[in-house]
């Protein structure tokens, strides 16, 4: 096993209650992990709010910062929507070779790239775990895409349990009091 098995392991067996919020401290690992194994630039956790991507946890390499968590783009231009949607394959060696993926513009380059939705047990898609790196790269393999799929069920299912942790945690605190059928 190596160190993006043990850290999606990690993710699988973490309690609600080692978290206060939704995307809890192992998932940025997960990612370091993840990017480092694939020799890819950056890696990262979306979520989609209101027509935009938003970018909840990010690892990059020192050159590699383009995009920072908490920020956002339109959704209707970003390969996450295309994969989500079936327009893109989740995985591209060299993003400017398909013809959807060279369609969309960047500020910066995208060549070879990883993605998989993450759903929610209602079956809502939360957002995407995307991998991507500035070149081309030809030596991604549909192993290295199952693992990103593996990862992305994995931090849905957490994002679930944290989610019910909280509704429990908010019906704990509801107070009950009786209605004065007298004055209504």
């Amino acid at each position: 096993m190596d160190a993006f098995d043990v850290k999606v392991s990690e993710v699988l067996v973490a309690t609600p209650d080692s978290s206060d919020y939704l995307i809890d401290s192992a998932v940025p690992e997960v990612l370091k992990a993840l990017r480092t194994s694939l020799h890819m630039d950056v890696a990262f956790v979306s979520e989609f709010v209101d027509g935009q991507r938003v970018y909840r946890r990010v690892d990059a390499d020192d050159k590699a910062k383009v995009i920072r968590e908490g920020d956002g783009d339109p959704l209707e231009r970003t390969y996450c929507k295309k994969v989500v949607e079936g327009l893109l394959p989740g995985m591209l060696h060299n993003a400017a070779s398909h013809p959807a993926a060279a369609a969309l513009s960047f500020p910066f380059p995208v060549g070879a790239f990883l993605s998989a939705p993450i759903v929610l047990n209602d079956g809502s898609v939360y957002g995407t775990m995307c991998c991507f790196s500035f070149a081309s790269n030809e030596n991604l393999t549909e192993r290295d895409l199952q693992r990103l799929e593996m990862a992305s069920k994995l931090i849905g299912r957490r994002i679930d349990e944290l989610r019910k942790h909280e509704t429990d945690r908010a019906i704990q605190e509801w107070k009950l009091e009786p209605i004065d059928v007298r004055h209504h």
